[in-house]
């Protein structure tokens, strides 16, 4: 489950621009440009917060972005460097799958998801996007998905079940057999093996039809048969 998170407890690294908007006001002068900045910032352990800033310079809308997610930290439940469970995340009109991935994956996402998820700290990951592909709506419909993350512990605690390490869980004894019975299902297993090579060998159905066929012209061209008599001179 998410938890906020104070920024002077934890060591934050840079920041990444997600996107700057630039709209215009038309006034008695002429136009009036304004900027918004959305801004990623994260320790890669966990902890990641969105920030946006207005204002009518680009630098100062970035920097006012940033302390903007300084405010809004928050703490995700990791598995190594992947995340626990598949989740779905949604905004708007923007889909987002995030499912975890073996070690040695990567992360396959777009710029956008791929930006929120290594300030995450997540090294492993599979994504797809759906819908629309506007970065602000991907941002945010990634960590309405990361806000759906329940760690083991939570899950347990949940069900009312004790929650146990995977060393201490028990481990169940399977029913073996016996070493003659071992034995004989090792013994009807090689048969069948070599009764399926003797019937689908490379002296198949053509090799036996072969051989009849050639027994069966020998035996009509035998020595029982008398000779052609030799055509003589003619008179």
């Amino acid at each position: 489950m998410a938890q906020r998170v104070i920024a002077r407890d934890i060591e934050l690294g840079e920041e990444k621009v997600i996107r700057v908007n630039r709209t215009a006001a038309v006034v008695k002068g002429g136009r009036r440009f304004s900027f918004t900045a959305y801004v990623i910032l994260g320790d890669r352990k966990g902890v990641i917060g969105l920030g946006q800033g207005k204002s009518r310079e680009v630098p100062n809308s970035i920097e006012k972005a940033g302390r903007d997610a300084r405010k809004h930290l928050i703490r995700f439940p990791l598995r190594g460097d992947t995340i626990p469970h598949a989740v779905w995340g949604k905004y708007g009109s923007s889909s987002v799958m995030l499912r975890p991935a073996a070690p040695g994956t990567g992360i396959k996402a777009g710029a956008t998801v791929r930006a929120v998820v290594e300030e995450l700290g997540v090294r492993n990951l599979l994504t797809k996007a759906y819908g629309s592909r506007n970065p602000v709506n991907l941002v945010k419909a990634t960590l309405n998905g990361l806000e759906q993350l329940r760690s083991k512990e939570e899950v347990f605690t949940l069900r009312g079940l004790p929650v146990l390490a995977d060393r201490e869980r028990p481990k169940l004894q399977p029913t073996g057999m016996d070493e003659e019975e071992i034995a004989r299902r090792r013994e009807a297993k090689a048969k069948q093996q070599r009764g399926d090579r003797n019937t689908r060998g490379p002296r198949g159905r053509r090799g036996r039809r072969g051989e009849e066929e050639g027994g069966g012209g020998s035996s009509s061209s035998g020595g029982d048969a008398a000779p052609a008599p030799e055509a003589g001179p003619s008179a």
